[in-house]
């Protein structure tokens, strides 16, 4: 799952703050990732001005999409219409009505859950290679290394002096967040409201440095679109998940694979799991599946990109790294049961068994499935840095079917936090201040690169509804061919200590430009009218 953004975002305030630089900006429109860049002033996808004009009179066919994710609020009061349903298998029977493997799969299917329960936290994959590699080579002294030995134990040392570098990380960021949360709950004490408005934060007249410094930092997320109350709970979060860094994910001692019940070293085996789609915590899913998907004809909440998806739920990623086994698995299922396209926001730095993976994605390819994939949060280039899934395979050739996206913002440039890469990212798409469901039939504002691979999966399913006759190569070239390029040099997403650097969008993604959906549909036309 994609990393924290938070403090990223804090750290570069800060430094803004530092040089005195202005960091206003003027609040996005909740949907202005949907919105023209021409008509409307914001960098959106252009979807709405695609549905009143290309689309209107058209007639659609509705298309499964499945979200690879940590599960989904199904019950929710803006996805409930639009959730993909196995009308081959009869609710809650405890029988395999339909023959496909999976008891009681009505929604979809949870890959990191068994009999007695599901996977909440995992490790990382870092966590997981170190304790695979320590345990063979912890005790070896080097001179003891054969030759037939000499690569892995190599690897070994990588793995190893990787793991005791960022396993610090986590108590340093613990003590971070703990010291921004309490400068922002001083000063709203000094206020004497928990809640407050932008207006009231800026006519506020701090006491003190650390107070101006909170005040500041209010103001400049604030315009971004989120309320107080969003950003303490954001902070509360990001603080709970280095506190279960220790716990959970840089803990080679903890394995909670005896939940699943499967034998893990079995990567041929497909049936495993439980049908609740939800899962512990499903404020992940929850959000990207209504990006994609979200009623368009209930006049509540928000409206998805895609009119005509139906959502089917794969829960494959825990709080921590997902494993390849059940990625594989989850893509296969997905193409096995009809799904015409793919949101995976999730990645990682290390792979375990991408050969798996591969097989799987190559399977999709031959059902004409398009995989949609997140590019990371991490401000660095893909191209220098491996990530994982990928569309790149062991054996050197690449998959047809694979959209590659980074994350943009409203204001016509890349996200701070985006990973980018002029071979390995091919489109940008809105990924700042996105506006959409989460469980309880509640809504928020949050960001990363995994909102924009779903904004970028609704303008996919938007093509393969209205026109079916495209294969999945086919949408994902004329999402390439179709972007709206940036033409003025953008930042270049870099880490707080990093210096700053502005480049061509086209240096750092393959297509140089944000997916279009009026643009793709108009080249949609052209194309399936010869």
């Amino acid at each position: 799952m994609n990393s924290p953004m938070l403090v990223r975002k804090i750290c570069v305030m800060l430094l803004a703050l530092i040089l005195n630089v202005n960091t206003q900006a003027q609040s996005p429109p909740k949907n202005w990732f949907q919105l023209d860049p021409v008509t409307d002033g914001y960098f959106g996808v252009s979807s709405d001005k695609a549905y009143d004009e290309l689309l209107k009179g058209r007639t659609g066919q509705p298309v499964i999409v499945a979200v690879i994710d940590g599960g989904t609020d199904i019950n929710h009061e803006d996805l409930k219409a639009n959730i993909w349903t196995n009308v081959n298998e009869i609710p809650a029977n405890g029988i395999d009505d339909d023959k496909n493997g999976y008891i009681d799969d009505i929604h979809g299917w949870n890959f990191i859950g068994g009999k007695t329960g599901n996977v909440q936290y995992d490790t990382f994959e870092l966590t997981r290679l170190y304790k695979m590699l320590n345990d063979r080579f912890g005790s070896k002294n080097s001179a003891a290394i054969t030759t037939a030995e000499r690569a892995d134990y190599n690897r070994y040392l990588g793995i190893k002096n990787d793991f005791e570098r960022l396993s610090k990380e986590p108590v340093y960021n613990y003590q971070f967040y703990k010291s921004v949360k309490q400068a922002i709950t001083n000063l709203l004490a000094d206020l004497g409201n928990e809640n407050p408005t932008l207006e009231e934060l800026q006519a506020y007249q701090p006491t003190g440095d650390t107070l101006m410094i909170a005040q500041q930092m209010l103001i400049s997320i604030m315009k971004e679109g989120n309320s107080v109350a969003e950003i303490m709970e954001e902070l509360k979060s990001e603080a709970n998940d280095v506190a279960t860094d220790a716990l959970y994910h840089y803990n080679p001692d903890f394995d909670p694979r005896s939940i699943v019940g499967d034998n893990y070293g079995d990567d041929t085996e497909r049936y495993y799991g439980n049908a609740d789609v939800k899962g512990p915590d499903a404020t992940h899913g929850t959000h990207v599946a209504g990006i994609i998907g979200a009623d368009r004809t209930n006049a509540i909440g928000i409206n998805g990109v895609a009119d005509h998806a139906r959502l089917m739920i794969l829960r494959a990623v825990p709080d921590g790294d997902e494993r390849d086994k059940d990625v594989a698995n989850s893509i296969r299922y997905a193409a096995d049961n009809g799904a015409k396209v793919i949101n995976m926001s999730f990645g990682k730095a290390y792979g375990y068994d991408k050969k798996a993976v591969d097989d799987a994605v190559k399977y999709a390819a031959s059902k004409d499935v398009l995989l949609v994939h997140a590019s990371g949060n991490d401000a660095i280039s893909n191209d220098k840095n491996a990530r994982f899934p990928s569309d790149q395979f062991t054996d050197g050739t690449t998959a047809p079917n694979w959209l590659e996206v980074g994350a943009s913002s409203y204001g016509n440039n890349v996200a701070s936090f985006s990973n980018y890469g002029k071979k390995n990212v091919d489109v940008f798409a809105p990924g700042v201040a996105i506006y959409a469901t989460v469980p309880g039939d509640k809504y928020r504002n949050l960001q990363g690169t995994s909102m924009a691979s779903p904004v970028a999966a609704g303008v996919a399913t938007m093509l393969r509804s209205y026109f079916p006759q495209l294969t999945a190569p086919q949408v994902k070239e004329i999402i390439k061919q179709s972007v709206v390029k940036m033409e003025k040099k953008v930042d270049l997403p870099v880490l707080p200590d990093d210096k700053p650097k502005m480049v061509k969008l086209k240096k750092i993604s393959a297509s140089g430009g944000v997916v279009n959906a009026y643009n793709a549909v108009q080249l949609a036309i052209k194309e399936t009218s010869k």
